[in-house]
């Protein structure tokens, strides 16, 4: 890891802070190489993840644009390699990833709170995959991730016009779950994730794999996918746990 990202535990919660404030915390490949090792140091330690920028500004405004003006085309593909493999590293993290979205998350930013579980917002929060005005697309999952999740013409008009949303407008576009105001954004953010980290950690890193394979697989093959998952939980302690618990009535206390 490096000093342009940082990785704080508390308890089981772990949170990823990007940390190039001055710099609107823009996804340079130092940036990048930081979050990969901040990811696999958390991998198997978190039992969930929070994703955010420094600062009061931004989350991430983007890939570096000063980096990416002078790259060849065997540099640009590189830098691709590089930000597809924090973003699926993101998406495949074992324990659920939240984005607490603190500013603005624009072109990389985007892609990067697409490849998390679940996007809360500030109010402030202003979301875009603007890369079509810089000419090029957007190249870290954002023509793929946005598709399903809000849909194929909306999709189409976010990257065609390169439009910039609120929070408000993020939210009835479904890119965001919650908006909440700016100055509750951490502690709404803590709280959920300390509910989250109190969960089965098998039972959820099951339910995370099952959902992200909904999008790979057709439902007939999904669905068998399913029933294996289902079975192979029985016996393992989140499942001996979890219904000894409801028979007796009591709080689960999962390991």
């Amino acid at each position: 890891m490096n000093d342009t990202v940082q990785l704080t535990f508390d308890g089981d919660v772990a949170t990823l802070t990007i940390d190039r404030p001055d710099r609107l915390n823009a996804l340079n490949e130092a940036t990048l190489e930081g979050m990969a090792d901040a990811l696999d140091e958390a991998r198997g330690e978190a039992r969930v993840l929070v994703v955010t920028g420094a600062g009061e500004k931004a989350f991430a405004a983007g890939a570096d644009i000063s980096r990416m003006a002078e790259m060849s085309v065997e540099e640009a593909h590189a830098y691709c390699e590089q930000g597809h493999a924090v973003m699926n590293a993101v998406e495949s993290f074992p324990a659920p990833v939240i984005a607490a979205l603190n500013g603005y998350a624009f072109g990389g930013g985007c892609e990067l709170a697409l490849a998390c579980d679940l996007r809360i917002a500030s109010e402030r929060a202003v979301i875009g995959q603007t890369e079509i005005d810089l000419g090029i697309v957007p190249g870290w999952g954002g023509t793929q991730r946005l598709v399903r999740l809000v849909g194929d013409e909306t999709a189409r008009r976010l990257v065609f016009f390169g439009e910039r949303v609120d929070a408000q407008d993020a939210l009835e576009l479904d890119l965001v779950s919650e908006v909440v105001a700016h100055d509750e954004l951490d502690e709404y953010v803590a709280g959920m994730a300390a509910d989250l980290a109190e969960k089965p950690q098998f039972a959820m890193a099951a339910a995370k794999e099952a959902i992200n394979e909904a999008h790979e697989m057709g439902q007939r093959e999904g669905l068998d996918f399913e029933r294996r998952l289902w079975s192979s939980l029985f016996g393992t302690p989140d499942q001996r746990e979890g219904m000894d618990a409801f028979l007796n009535d009591r709080d689960p206390e999962f390991e």
